[in-house]
């Protein structure tokens, strides 16, 4: 097929997608959404999500966002069902590489699947949204005491890591041996104007990978621990190491492991403190010139997808326990994780963003031949030209954690950042107790068994809170 009627063709079946879902203005609704969770309206945030989400067939994004804002309001059953909504998508389709409609097009003969917007496409999750499922949903088990239901969770974010490991090795590969063949050797560093110091930071650098946490390790060790399994505890605490070498807290974990057992009237107590929300996705116009056989340089300006930091909570990296300062560890960063994501995503990224900017520039040049008084060196696709910018955004950005023994019996927590704020009270009747707290802006979601029964208690402490 010609290349100006495949234009002409694609830009009409994108014209008749603008209005629906897949070509949704995501960043808006979820700044209204997290704008209510911000303010402790967890009611009105969730009704957001469903008038956003008006199709009885929802799709992956809706049930991780109701998953987060429900967790945070202390509705946990409902979160877990929510996420395990999530959860079934992502085996369903954890398998595929191509979308449907990939595999529609390529039958036809084309490579319409490189060419179509990734706005467009079937939204299958980030690998870091994937294995942050399970481990939030391990939290969620954890909040109640559940260590049982948390092994099974951290089982599962186990054997994801193992499957996306064997994924992206395959897709670079494939990305690789397409870009020699197209002869694209376009960089990411290249690319004029986009924000190249924040893909090369030394913390996103650092990691392994975009999406193995060592804070999931670290959760897989302390919950084998606590069900008396030393011998699959050790091997968490050492994977989080492996991951973070530079975290003494994690190689503390390791030699504790050997130490005396707790007295009577000790609880070994995990505080997990999150913060903040996931990044945005913003889309990023970047002039590409591309170069003619017939020696025409027709200028496309092209997206490509950029982090935004949320910067919605004050930054701490402390807590008071019963009146005394304790430190918090820091150990994950979403920001970090979608960092590392994007970096590596971006030669398949750029693959197929400058594969529709030569297409797009050779029918501009066909125009330029008809009418040269009128030539244009800006193509026609770009009104069109968004990179997707669909993320998880109610995920919790930045987790902190404080390990100590406490004796068994009531105690209160204080975070610095909340102003002329009462203790949380919480109660610890456990061997091996977690405690997860949440903040958001100047508000504390507190949740689980520490805190009373359920969601009623959560729902006094926000309030009390947040006066």
């Amino acid at each position: 097929m010609r290349p100006c009627l495949l234009l002409a063709l694609l830009l009409t079946a994108i014209t008749q997608l603008a209005g629906c879902a897949a070509y949704r203005n995501y960043d808006l609704e979820l700044e209204q959404t997290t704008e209510q969770l911000k303010q402790g309206n967890v009611a009105g945030s969730l009704a957001l999500i469903e008038a956003h989400n008006p199709d009885e067939q929802k799709d992956l994004l809706y049930y991780f966002e109701k998953g987060a804002v429900l967790s945070a309001g202390g509705e946990l059953p409902q979160s877990q069902a929510a996420w395990r909504s999530a959860e079934q998508m992502v085996v369903e389709r954890q398998d595929t590489i191509e979308t449907t409609g990939d595999k529609l097009l390529a039958a036809m003969g084309n490579h319409w699947g490189s060419i179509i917007n990734d706005k467009l496409r079937r939204y299958d999750g980030y690998d870091y949204e994937k294995v942050m499922l399970t481990t939030q949903m391990a939290l969620n088990q954890l909040a109640v005491n559940d260590f049982d239901g948390a092994r099974a969770d951290i089982k599962k974010t186990h054997e994801r890591e193992a499957l996306i490991a064997r994924q992206r090795e395959f897709e670079y590969e494939r990305v690789e041996e397409v870009a020699k063949k197209q002869g694209v050797r376009v960089h990411y560093k290249d690319l004029q104007g986009y924000p190249v110091v924040m893909l090369d930071a030394p913390a996103v650098i650092a990691l392994k990978n975009g999406y193995q946490s060592a804070f999931s390790h670290y959760l897989a060790g302390f919950t084998y621990e606590a069900l008396g399994e030393k011998n699959l505890a050790a091997p968490g605490y050492r994977q989080a190491i492996e991951l973070r070498p530079d975290l003494p807290f994690f190689q503390q974990a390791l030699r504790d492991l050997d130490s005396p057992g707790l007295k009577g009237d000790e609880s070994d107590v995990l505080i997990i403190v999150q913060s903040g929300l996931a990044p945005a996705r913003s889309s990023l116009r970047v002039p590409y010139p591309v170069k003619l056989a017939d020696g025409q340089v027709i200028v496309a300006n092209i997206s490509f997808p950029v982090m935004v930091p949320d910067t919605s909570t004050p930054s701490f990296n402390q807590i008071g326990i019963d009146g005394r300062q304790k430190k918090l560890i820091p150990v994950n960063s979403i920001t970090d994780m979608s960092l590392r994501t994007l970096r590596d995503d971006m030669p398949g990224i750029i693959q197929r963003t400058t594969y529709r900017a030569f297409l797009a520039a050779d029918v501009q040049a066909t125009d330029n031949r008809r009418d040269p008084s009128k030539a244009s060196y800006v193509t026609h696709w770009d009104g069109f030209e968004q990179a997707d910018t669909r993320t998880w955004r109610t995920l919790p950005n930045l987790t902190q954690v404080l390990r100590l023994r406490l004796k068994k019996g009531e105690h209160a927590i204080t975070l610095p950042h909340v102003n002329n704020a009462a203790p949380l009270k919480i109660r610890i009747d456990q061997n091996r107790q977690v405690i997860t707290l949440r903040s958001l802006g100047d508000r504390i979601f507190a949740n689980g068994s520490a805190f009373g029964p359920g969601k009623i208690a959560a729902e006094r402490v926000v309030n009390n809170l947040t006066k």
